[in-house]
């Protein structure tokens, strides 16, 4: 999988999982919605019921910025299809500004949801550093990893 065709799996992905890590070291892994932006990804804090806007992945992000973030197809019929692209990057939370408007408004494009009921909640921004891919379909070069400056 190439440049080109992991940037455009991720972009189009609906769903991704973020890793990040808590101040005690341990993993913790979210599915959440997401949008690609150049060389960084947005989320935000949206209206779905829980029971606090200040949760774990946004105090693990303020304590360790490290993150992950991960977008898959799996076919129980057809493993020729399975595909994964990771994205390792920098994290942080923004609370308002340009940035969160920005980062809302192309969330409200890519999810109708959002234009239904405009989340307000705290967005979290990737600066995205390395990208992995793979794909079944190209197994001999399908496992490739590209670090902005580095590849390109």
């Amino acid at each position: 999988m190439d440049d080109r065709e992991m940037r455009e799996r991720l972009a189009n992905a609906r769903v991704a999982r973020l890793a990040t890590v808590t101040e005690a070291g341990v993993p913790h892994v979210v599915p959440l919605c997401f949008t690609l932006h150049g060389e960084e990804v947005f989320s935000v804090v949206d209206f779905k019921p829980k029971s606090t806007i200040d949760l774990a992945r946004l105090e693990n992000i303020r304590a360790n910025p490290g993150v992950s973030l991960v977008v898959d197809h799996y076919e129980d019929d057809d493993w020729d299809r399975l595909w994964w692209v990771r994205v390792d990057g920098i994290g942080r939370v923004v609370e308002s500004g340009v940035e969160h408007t920005m980062a809302t408004q192309l969330l409200r494009t890519k999810y109708p949801q959002y234009s239904l009921r405009r989340p307000t909640g705290p967005v979290i921004a990737i600066a995205l550093r390395r990208w992995t891919g793979w794909a079944a379909k190209d197994v001999a070069r399908s496992a490739l990893v590209r670090q902005p400056g580095r590849n390109e």
